[in-house]
């Protein structure tokens, strides 16, 4: 694929000193393509010949024209591709091991925002059959068509890019809190602590996509830990799938970023059926775990109901805008960067629900475009900024990074610079003033199965391989 660069086309046609291309430069150009679609191939006699190694070429004028659909025109040795941006899209190519990936895209996302969406469209598609898998199918058979594996998770996969339109959570690489008072949460996190079992990971309360508390095994450690994208990848499965409504589900899950070529075993429950918006989700190195992990939540949902914690979770306030007190604020995204290390704790952001003018899908996705514009020239390779500011016709925005946090606000139109960072300097109080609701600021580990224990080794946890009576996660879609 050629790119046509601005500067420099001017030199490449001659030019009339009006700046218009003369009929005698058309008539010419006409006349040269007509010479090179006539002119024939000539061999110097001294040349050793290709034709025992090369596929023959024909000059025949009629392969202009020939149906590309066609075993013929599949066939031939090379096919050269010359595109012009008149199309109006970006067109970004990953590959992964055997797997090509392409995007062709039309939003105000730059090259490597675009790479990215493409890389977790990879995850999703490894948390369902493991790296490990895909690479032993295409060492077999390198023409396998991976839709016969793939069957039924294209819900899955269109969730997938559904949400990555309009949830930060993907543009920040961070997961978002729902804001509950500190005591609250740190009794749901007692309750995850207190119902173990040998080989038992994570624990992971969810609300609506949002994490309520997450308590993890001390011996998950540094290079271990659970990463932004994998809980993505696992919250986009369990919501595309109807299967993980319908009770008690136990299945095998990988976790690209923890370990792409192994499965975990996972237990998926609602606490509040039927409205469905209460999620546990229990994470095992030991595949026939299923009764202990529903002995756990059966004492998870004993302690809830002790506290009358669901109760409290469906009272707790999703951040509204208008909490912050700044009248010309119309949105924001905050991502704290100052987290202590020894947290061990997942990168997290907070966003208040999204208002009108932006209430629409329409509008939401035209919000966050303006936010991938943003990041796109706030992180530029080439040029990195530390502060950005950006007005529309519509809206006034600010992005912000500092070694503490990473801020996106957008305001009403007509707001100056110096006003817009004087609001950002009122929501930075308010977070500051709110952050022991906004975000898990100590998550809480516990300890159930000593080193020599299976599933671990030399201090790490390994996920099982799936072996092959395991059911894939396909099979709930």
């Amino acid at each position: 694929m050629f790119r046509r660069e601005n500067a420099g086309d001017e030199g490449l046609l001659p030019k009339n000193t009006d700046n218009s291309f003369s009929t005698d430069v058309l008539e010419e150009s006409s006349d040269f393509t007509a010479f090179l679609a006539g002119a024939e191939l000539k061999q110097d006699d001294s040349s050793p010949s290709l034709a025992a190694d090369c596929p023959a070429v024909s000059q025949s004028p009629s392969n202009h024209n020939e149906d590309v659909t066609t075993d013929s025109w599949r066939s031939r040795r090379k096919h050269v591709f010359v595109l012009s941006e008149a199309d109006g899209h970006t067109i970004v190519f990953l590959q992964k091991g055997p797997l090509m990936l392409v995007s062709a895209s039309k939003s105000h996302q730059s090259e490597l925002q675009l790479r990215s969406e493409l890389l977790h469209v990879y995850h999703q598609i490894v948390s369902m059959l493991t790296q490990a898998s895909i690479n032993r199918i295409f060492q077999h058979r390198k023409n396998y068509d991976l839709r016969r594996l793939l069957f039924g998770s294209e819900r899955v996969l269109d969730t997938l890019l559904d949400v990555m339109e309009t949830e930060a959570g993907f543009l920040l690489s961070a997961v978002q809190c729902l804001p509950l008072a500190p005591s609250a949460r740190d009794a749901l996190s007692q309750i995850l602590q207190k119902a173990v079992t040998p080989n038992l990971v994570l624990s992971i309360l969810l609300i609506n996509g949002q994490l309520i508390s997450i308590v993890q095994e001390k011996m998950v450690i540094e290079d271990a830990r659970l990463k932004p994208t994998d809980l993505h990848l696992l919250l986009n499965l369990i919501r595309a799938s109807s299967a993980f409504q319908t009770g008690e589900i136990w299945t095998p899950i990988c976790l690209p970023c923890f370990n792409p070529d192994c499965y975990f075993y996972t237990y998926v429950a609602y606490l509040d059926p039927p409205d469905c918006t209460v999620c546990l989700v229990l994470l095992s190195t030991d595949k026939e775990a299923f009764h202990a992990l529903a002995e756990c939540k059966r004492k998870i949902e004993e302690g809830i109901r002790t506290h009358n914690a669901l109760q409290c979770i469906s009272k707790a306030q999703q951040c509204q805008v208008h909490h912050v007190g700044v009248a010309e604020l119309s949105h924001f995204l905050f991502k704290p960067l100052d987290i202590p290390d020894h947290h061990s704790q997942l990168p997290q952001f907070t966003s208040p629900d999204v208002e009108a003018p932006y209430s629409t899908e329409e509008e939401q996705i035209y919000l966050m475009d303006l936010y991938w514009h943003l990041h796109s020239r706030i992180h530029s390779t080439s040029r990195p900024l530390k502060l950005l500011y950006h007005a529309t016709q519509r809206e006034t925005l600010l992005a912000w990074v500092t070694g503490k946090f990473e801020m996106y606000a957008c305001f009403s139109p007509l707001v100056t610079k110096s006003s817009a960072i004087g609001a950002v300097t009122k929501l930075l109080r308010w977070i500051k003033k709110e952050e022991d609701c906004l975000f898990i600021r100590s998550p809480l580990k516990y300890s159930t199965t000593p080193p020599e224990a299976r599933g671990f080794s030399n201090g790490r946890v390994q996920p099982n391989r799936q072996d092959k009576s395991d059911s894939s996660v396909l099979s709930l879609l």
